[in-house]
């Protein structure tokens, strides 16, 4: 059902919440014939030796978009900048903004805005993602969020007009929407995971000696599939997460360069009970279930075995990726190099297509808020930036796209009068885009009004708090993702069954989300 920005009519609207009713209705039947859809899309899926990376950063909490992207100039010269001090009050930043040339994304103040443009800058502590976006390197998406529907207006939220994602605000249920991108359903997997079951087939096939998905940050939604060859392998930003009492990556117990396909153990405590150990496992068990499970845990430790030998390629290349991340010391920039690395091993991963995962908490800021966001955004700039730097040498910068998404934004107004007392939960939020194929030194998306309450022109979702309604739907902007990364338009609504919905964001200008080339 496709639906455009204009409001709905009374019976267009009925017509759209019935057809909700039903998917709703059909949440276990979709889950169920899924797997037999995507395996059936796969078939069509041409397969190319080109290689991808994908890498989710999710910014866990909720990230103050608000003083991500900042209106620049001064009040008395310019509406939105005296919009932008009046809600924020004690949170505002007045000085040290990274000016953004915004010349080329005057699509962005069109919805909100009239079409005037307006001076924009970047938080003081993101210089290098302003060096990237100078560079065409990195861009800004506005104003994205969890949708069920398309929400015209204000006062469409305000009458309950507009079906909306289940628990809005809540930590949980946001990042779980994100991460599925289906807001109104209980949904079994993540968009990221669906294209594995979707690709994983025709890209990886025959060559891949690992999962399609690597996190540097333990078990999430985002890569969940139903299909065991797309299930994510889960690893530590430092090496392979090894099975404790052995040392780090068996050196206790394993003579030197020995492997669990190719083992030789020491003649200890260690070695002995790991040599135990791995001859129960590799035995054939009589019971199903001691069979799967030993099946398990064979298949992770030659997994174990394949990125061990993909980080010693890395290594070997003679790049050195400490110096890369040398200015950034952080849980994301460790993440961000351990990427790069298997990046730069990926030969011996085997897989032409990737995706990563890593995450970074503390955006959850409900008091010291300035200093807190800013230190923040002196790790996501200076880590973005890193990143960059290794696989510019590695050679696969122009090969890797990485993506910001986070739980929601933070209210546009305080918690209360004291200096610094901090934001609440809200919604739509901006988003940065960095990589070789993005088509950066622009910002695109729909730039809000700074309105809060029901003054005009206001997208405040309720009260007056400053919790922007989004303009841009999380289906629309992971589709340009997943478009890039080889999902072909007629399997789009396997990925993303409700993008019908909206404007498709490769066919109308309305979105404006052409930032990656399809």
């Amino acid at each position: 059902m496709k639906k455009s920005s204009k409001t709905f009519s009374r019976r267009e609207f009925i017509r759209q919440a019935a057809c909700a009713g039903v998917g709703l209705g059909l949440t276990t039947m979709v889950n169920q014939l899924a797997p037999l859809r995507l395996a059936n899309a796969a078939l069509a899926q041409q397969n190319v030796n080109d290689y991808k990376a994908l890498i989710c950063i999710f910014l866990s909490g909720g990230n103050d978009s608000n003083n991500l992207l900042i209106p620049n100039g001064t009040a008395s010269s310019s509406d939105l900048r005296a919009d932008y001090e009046t809600g924020r009050a004690q949170l505002s930043i007045s000085s040290g903004l990274h000016n953004l040339d915004v010349s080329q994304s005057g699509a962005i103040f069109n919805k909100y805005h009239g079409g005037t443009s307006h001076s924009l800058g970047l938080h003081p502590n993101g210089p290098e993602m302003a060096k990237m976006y100078a560079d065409g390197d990195l861009a800004f998406i506005c104003n994205v969020g969890s949708l069920a529907f398309p929400i015209p207006s204000r006062q469409d939220f305000v009458d309950g007009n507009i079906p909306l994602p289940q628990s809005l605000y809540s930590h949980s249920d946001q990042v779980m929407q994100w991460q599925t991108s289906i807001p109104d359903q209980q949904f079994t997997t993540g968009w990221g995971g669906r294209i594995a079951d979707l690709l994983h087939g025709s890209y990886n096939a025959g060559s891949s000696g690992v999962s399609m998905h690597i996190s540097m940050s333990g078990v999430n939604t985002f890569q969940q599939g139903m299909l065991d060859q797309s299930s994510s392998f889960s690893m530590g930003s430092n090496d392979v997460t090894s099975l404790k009492g052995y040392g780090n990556s068996y050196a206790s117990a394993y003579t030197g360069g020995a492997t669990f396909s190719n083992p030789a153990y020491q003649d200890n405590r260690q070695g002995h009970r790991l040599e135990t150990l791995e001859n129960l496992v590799k035995l054939t068990h009589a019971n199903l279930m001691e069979e799967a499970y030993s099946n398990k845990i064979i298949t992770a430790r030659r997994v174990e075995d394949v990125v061990g030998e993909a980080l010693l390629y890395a290594d070997n290349t003679g790049i050195d990726f400490g110096a890369h991340f040398s200015a950034v010391s952080s849980s994301l920039a460790n993440q961000l190099k351990m990427v790069a690395r298997l990046i730069a091993g990926r030969s011996v991963l085997g897989n032409r297509r990737q995706t990563f995962f890593v995450s970074i908490g503390g955006y959850d800021i409900h008091k010291n808020h300035l200093s807190s966001h800013a230190a923040l955004m002196d790790e996501l700039s200076k880590s973005l930036a890193a990143l960059r730097s290794a696989l510019t040498e590695v050679g696969d910068w122009d090969k890797t796209v990485a993506f910001t998404a986070s739980d929601f934004s933070r209210t546009f107004t305080t918690n209360g009068p004291n200096p610094d007392g901090g934001t609440d939960h809200a919604w739509g939020s901006h988003m940065v885009v960095a990589g070789g194929p993005v088509l950066g030194g622009k910002i695109y998306g729909h730039f809000p009004a700074l309105k809060v309450g029901n003054q005009a022109g206001s997208i405040d979702a309720s009260g007056s708090r400053g919790r922007w309604i989004p303009s841009t739907a999380v289906d629309q902007y992971s589709a340009v993702l997943s478009r890039w990364f080889g999902v072909e338009s007629n399997a789009m609504d396997e990925i993303f069954p409700n993008l019908g919905r909206f404007d498709d964001p490769f066919t109308s200008s309305n979105p404006n989300l052409s930032f990656l080339p399809v």
